[in-house]
């Protein structure tokens, strides 16, 4: 165990801690406002339907109300967020010509060296902009196109980008997805052609490194015909002492009998109030799998959604969720079933140690027309003190009498025989709990690339520590 200990003792939040001195070229005055708005989207070029969707987007989000129903976010004040930071650098498809301290920052985080090793293309994401994008060559050939959603916008996409842009989460479904619409900036493009099986993944990594601001990236990816595609997203911030915000937007495109795996592992720092929108829409026979592994932020609220529009559409969702100290993390699903022989299993864990609080809120619908459909849901809780807190608040609306729906929870503590048992074996007190937890949240780490098990295992071991800060 000595090997085991030192391991552990190596492995410290500055792995994800450690910041870059703000040498941003560029960064927007705090607040929201029509001339904010307009400056970025003069900044980037935005075609006029895009202009008038930001426009659009900032009406609606003055008109709306904050959400009360979840945990508290009194402390995020949107006057005092900075919804724009360029970084000195333009986006490049060559590592070599990304600028030293931010390419460091990628190196610290295994990025080049994943793409050298596991990925089929790497989408590097630093405050509003990409730094970096490329995407191997093989897979090109097949017609892939990985890019980022702004270039794309200009290009023979064009259309398509018009086309599917918040169709699927449009500024009308909350006050911070319209906020979303009128500040957004960077993220990626992708869209695998009919019959097309990427059998490498795809990354994208989002780093927040200025303090302050807000992280508003939009990822569109349409996955064609019989085609299949594993997307990996990751995102990690330095600690600072003022409320940073996350408010970006997915939108999955799966189409007849195709396949999304979307992975996700959040290590947002504690400052973090992470308000993140995720949204998928199944065709006939498709099937969206989503991974996620929710560790940072001071606040979350987190409801990757399936809609499944087509006869015998499939939805899977894996989740993990781990509350300590000083952190609200309100994460769950929501799964539409509007077809025939449509089915949806969610299989969550969620764990809350020194006072964190964590809730599981699921909502499964099974509309009139899903006659034939079935929905399993089982969501585990586990407290690893007297001071922490756990909720699940399951919902499920069923109009159709051929439906058969199930839903599990369980909610405990870590058994004191357990822990009693490693420790007679050699194991200290501190380990075995790791041990324990560890084993607990397997689940999703069989879901996950190899090295993104090992991070979720290295993360829970660093919570475990209380080094987390």
């Amino acid at each position: 165990m000595a090997e085991e200990k030192t391991y552990v003792a190596d492995i410290d939040r500055s792995l994800y801690d450690f910041r870059n001195e703000d040498k941003d070229a560029y960064r927007i005055k705090e607040g929201l406002s029509e001339e904010i708005v307009e400056e970025i989207s003069r900044g980037k070029n935005d075609p006029e339907w895009m202009h008038d969707f930001r426009m659009k987007s900032l009406r609606i989000f003055n008109e709306r109300e904050m959400p009360d129903w979840g945990p508290s976010i009194e402390g995020l004040d949107m006057k005092n967020i900075v919804t724009y930071v360029r970084p000195n650098t333009k986006m490049n498809a060559e590592w070599s010509e990304v600028p030293e301290e931010i390419k460091d920052t990628f190196e610290k985080l295994g990025i080049p060296k994943a793409e050298r090793e596991s990925l089929a293309g790497v989408g590097a994401q630093y405050d509003s902009e990409l730094v970096y994008h490329n995407v191997k060559k093989e897979v090109a050939e097949q017609g892939v196109i990985y890019t980022d959603l702004e270039s794309a916008m200009h290009g023979p996409y064009a259309q398509m980008i018009e086309d599917h842009f918040m169709k699927l989460v449009p500024p009308t479904d909350h006050k911070f997805a319209a906020l979303h619409g009128a500040v957004w900036s960077g993220g990626s493009f992708v869209y695998v052609p009919a019959g097309v099986s990427v059998e490498i993944p795809l990354q994208s990594y989002f780093r927040l490194n200025a303090p302050g601001a807000g992280q508003f990236e939009h990822t569109l990816i349409i996955v064609d015909e019989g085609a299949y595609l594993h997307f990996i997203e990751g995102c990690s911030a330095p600690k600072y002492n003022v409320a940073n915000l996350h408010a970006g937007c997915v939108e999955l495109f799966v189409g007849k009998n195709a396949t999304i795996r979307y992975s996700t592992i959040e290590n947002w720092s504690k400052n973090m109030y992470n308000l993140n929108t995720k949204r998928a829409k199944v065709e006939e026979g498709g099937k969206v799998e989503w991974i996620s592994g929710s560790f940072g932020s001071h606040v979350s609220y987190l409801y990757p959604m399936s809609v499944l529009n087509g006869k015998g559409a499939r939805s899977e969702f894996t989740g993990v969720t781990f509350a300590g100290r000083g952190q609200n993390l309100d994460t769950g699903c929501k799964v539409v079933h509007n077809a025939p022989d449509t089915s949806s299993y969610v299989n969550t864990r969620s764990i809350s140690k020194s006072g964190g609080i964590s809730t599981f809120r699921s909502s499964v619908v099974i509309g009139p027309k899903a006659e034939n459909s079935k929905s399993s849901t089982s969501c585990q809780s586990l407290m690893l003190d007297g001071e922490s807190r756990s909720d699940t608040i399951p919902a499920m609306d069923v109009r159709t009498n051929k439906a058969d729906v199930g839903h599990e929870a369980k909610i405990g503590r870590i058994s004191d025989d357990a822990v009693f048992y490693l420790m007679s074996r050699g194991v200290s007190e501190e380990d075995a709990r790791a041990l324990i937890v560890s084993g607990f949240a397997d689940n999703v780490g069989k879901e996950l690339p190899l090295e993104y098990a090992v991070e979720m295992n290295n993360l829970i071991r660093l919570e475990m520590k209380g080094a987390i800060g």
